[in-house]
């Protein structure tokens, strides 16, 4: 494990291995920690070099919108530039000043286009908005003239999504444009709706419709595939490929098994252990009550930290389940703001104890696991885990350890 820390938190003088120290380092970082959020970049950069060789001649570029789905915006950045990947995407211009902290000579693409007069700040970091509307390009294309920027920008077809980009009537008027040279368009893209089911039939025709469009856009790299559209096949891989959720874990094929390593391991502290009776109810509304005589931990993260209030429980449903001590164990009753009761009865005695971490993901419980219990999905899951777990970075070259945010009273 490659963990960087603050040197101080390492008493003076320490004679420990590098090894020892990083442990020391970790321990120290985590002591106070009521929850903890491990992030392999190792895996990250795995997960990557996977979609790259799947994709192979296809260039692989790096999705990192949303803090890299809750993994760490430069962190995730640094470890993916390292391994080789040279272009990325964002969702905000903010998030794009974050990626360009952390890879200074990467193209970074901006999914939410450009907006009138945010051109000088596109032009200080050196980053391409992605165009999906012609009052953009217009606003664009001023900026473009007024100040001799030529740093580029993609533009956004829609082929069946509905939500952002060019009509195709839209795209096929500024053709001309195109093939009079000098269009400063270095990406032409679209994005599918439905990737994630292989013979849905909106893929074949996004498919169909993107390689009239593309075709016409002479000279422009062309880029289709999100994480699933890799696995739709090489047809729908074009120049790029634009993978996000399944560099950090989450399976591209849901109808089969996931191809990718998992990222993520999340776990929370047990804040208190206690012995209820047969009849007894648990948490908010009483929803749960003991059908034995029933031991809980009490595990300190509830909805405020991501871990959605749909994995509790009732006398009716099972919900999601933690590891305790290497067992799974049914989360007992709701899921409550900051905590949330575990049933530990079948666990052996002792084997559990106040200030033992408890085990949310990670140990063969996955974020689509998850997302199952929660009515969600894997993207939803990882964006939503909160600021109070501390964060620990493993793997990657340069790694770091963030506390936990500070929590108002």
């Amino acid at each position: 494990m490659n963990i960087v820390s603050d040197p101080k938190s390492i008493p003076a003088g320490s004679q420990l291995s590098p090894e020892a120290n990083q442990a020391a380092a970790f321990a120290a970082a985590t002591a106070a920690a009521t929850g903890v959020l491990t992030v392999d970049l190792d895996a990250i950069v795995a997960n990557w070099r996977k979609l790259e060789k799947t994709a192979v001649p296809a260039e692989c570029a790096g999705v990192i919108k949303a803090d890299a789905y809750g993994c760490g915006t430069e962190p995730v950045a640094r470890a993916l530039a390292g391994a080789g990947c040279k272009t990325f995407f964002v969702a905000t211009l903010d998030e794009a000043r974050s990626a360009r902290a952390a890879v200074p000579s990467a193209a970074i693409y901006v999914l939410d286009g450009f907006f009138q007069n945010c051109g000088d700040a596109y032009a200080g970091i050196d980053a391409k908005p992605v165009i999906g509307d012609l009052n953009e390009l217009a606003e664009w294309d001023v900026f473009c003239r007024r100040t001799g920027w030529t740093g580029g920008a993609a533009v956004h077809i829609d082929t069946g999504m509905n939500r952002l980009g060019l009509t195709l009537t839209e795209a096929q008027g500024i053709i001309p444009r195109i093939n009079a040279g000098d269009h400063g368009i270095t990406l032409v893209m679209s994005h599918l709706a439905c990737a994630e089911s292989l013979n849905h039939p909106l893929n074949a025709k996004q498919l169909a419709t993107f390689r009239e469009i593309a075709s016409l856009f002479a000279g422009v790299p062309a880029s289709l595939s999100n994480s699933s559209g890799v696995y739709l096949g090489a047809q729908f891989q074009f120049d790029m490929v634009r993978p996000g959720a399944a560099l950090y874990g989450i399976n591209p094929t849901p109808e089969a098994d996931n191809p990718m390593q998992p990222v993520v391991d999340l776990k929370a502290r047990i804040v208190q252990l206690r012995n209820i009776e047969k009849g007894d109810s648990v948490g908010y509304g009483g929803t749960w009550t003991a059908r034995r005589p029933t031991k809980l931990a009490i595990v300190s993260a509830g909805y405020a930290d991501g871990y959605f209030r749909a994995g509790g429980s009732n006398d009716g449903t099972r919900g999601a389940e933690v590891v305790v001590a290497g067992k799974r164990c049914p989360i007992a009753g709701r899921v409550s703001m900051d905590l949330m009761a575990v049933d530990i009865t079948d666990l052996d005695k002792n084997a559990a104890r106040r200030g033992h971490m408890a085990t949310l993901i990670g140990e063969g419980i996955t974020v689509d696991e998850l997302a199952h219990h929660f009515g969600t999905i894997g993207y939803e899951v990882l964006t939503s885990l909160g600021p109070r777990y501390a964060r620990v970075y493993k793997g990657g070259g340069a790694a770091a350890t963030e506390p936990a945010s500070p929590v108002s009273a």
